[in-house]
């Protein structure tokens, strides 16, 4: 009886473990084109690339909506599986990214700025697609998604607006976006993309409580414990186009990772943050195994509290400007693949006003 006990126990403990271990990976990209600024954007040639790898490797391109849906409704996500996102509609993505898509009968998803859209609509050199293209795009399956009315920071608060006058401007004009995606394409998924990738924990507290999905910039695979107010995407283009670095973003693992109070704000005076605390829940690692990066300080010292939690305490002042904190740890389960979780801030100057864009 005993035996059999831990026999269940030790399968009930690899199932969880292959369970959580399921994850997929959502690709950003924006420009697909040899002619637009390099940090935004793929060659066509360097982009069929990415799809022919994935093919090649038996990655599986799904619908973003299959990705949400699945964690929304608690079931267990496809292993390697893939969503490629644009951002922007820019018109290159009819002209140069569909093509390639159409040759490997890939499904992706555009995330689209109706302000913008509305004001170049009548401009035949318009860098941005028309809704009549958007519409035909919709009517063969592709999910066109929100990214603002226009492409403002939710972030970034006007001057002589209060926090709360701000997220309402912002968040009606974001639900504004929302219905004239509905009117022009019939699509209306409650997708949006936070522009620059900015956001804050007041602007996830009301997509929670509004039903919508919020996706971000920072980095990271996602499982079932992904928080859906700030789900990771990997971006792809130039300079991180490279197939020897994109193949193990590919092949990574979610960590379940938690942040509670004040360690989820994400907008900080430089100087003033100095440590954080991680609450986390995957056991297929080794401790010794982990490590954390943060972009301009470089690899940290992480102090184990306990078997859940970890901290560090920065080694310098975190820089002014986006800043990220990358962790990873090989998986024992999976050899070869990596856990992958990123936590981003968005650092003020020393005065309290931003930076440049």
């Amino acid at each position: 009886m005993k035996y059999m006990l831990r026999t269940l126990v030790s399968v009930s403990l690899l199932l969880s473990v292959a369970l959580s271990s399921h994850a997929a990976v959502i690709l950003q990209y924006h420009h697909v084109s040899d002619s637009t600024p390099a940090s935004t954007s793929i060659s066509p040639k360097q982009f069929e690339v990415h799809l022919q790898y994935l093919k090649d490797n038996n990655f599986k391109v799904v619908p973003l909506s299959e990705l949400i849906e699945g964690i929304k409704n608690q079931q267990a996500l496809p292993d390697k599986s893939v969503a490629i996102t644009f951002d922007d509609a820019y018109i290159d993505v009819l002209t140069q990214a569909k093509p390639i898509l159409d040759k490997f009968a890939f499904p992706y998803t555009i995330y689209v700025n109706p302000g913008i859209i509305a004001r170049n609509e009548k401009n035949d050199a318009s860098h941005y697609l028309s809704w009549i293209q958007l519409k035909a795009l919709s009517d063969e399956g592709v999910i066109i998604a929100n990214h603002g009315y226009e492409h403002d920071s939710m972030a970034r608060i006007t001057d002589g607006l209060t926090q709360a006058q701000w997220l309402r401007k912002q968040t009606e004009l974001l639900l504004k976006a929302e219905a004239v995606i509905k009117e022009n394409t019939g699509q209306s998924w409650r997708y949006y993309a936070y522009p620059y990738g900015e956001y804050d924990i007041a602007i996830q507290a009301w997509a929670k409580e509004n039903d919508f999905v919020a996706f971000s910039q920072q980095s990271g695979a996602i499982d079932l414990s992904t928080d859906l107010t700030s789900v990771p995407r990997f971006p792809a283009s130039k300079p991180y186009d490279k197939i020897s670095g994109l193949r193990d973003k590919l092949n990574s693992l979610a960590f379940n990772i938690r942040l509670e109070g004040e360690q989820a704000e994400t907008i900080f005076k430089h100087k003033e943050a100095k440590s954080i605390n991680f609450a986390i829940e995957t056991g297929d690692f080794y401790k010794s195994a982990l490590n954390c990066y943060i972009s301009g300080l470089g690899k940290q010292k992480i102090t184990w509290n306990d078997d859940k939690s970890f901290s560090i305490n920065f080694s310098k002042d975190l820089p002014i400007g986006r800043v990220r904190a990358n962790c990873t740890a090989a998986s024992i389960s999976k050899p070869g693949r990596y856990y992958w979780y990123s936590k981003p801030w968005f650092i003020l100057k020393d005065d309290g006003s931003w930076y440049h864009l």
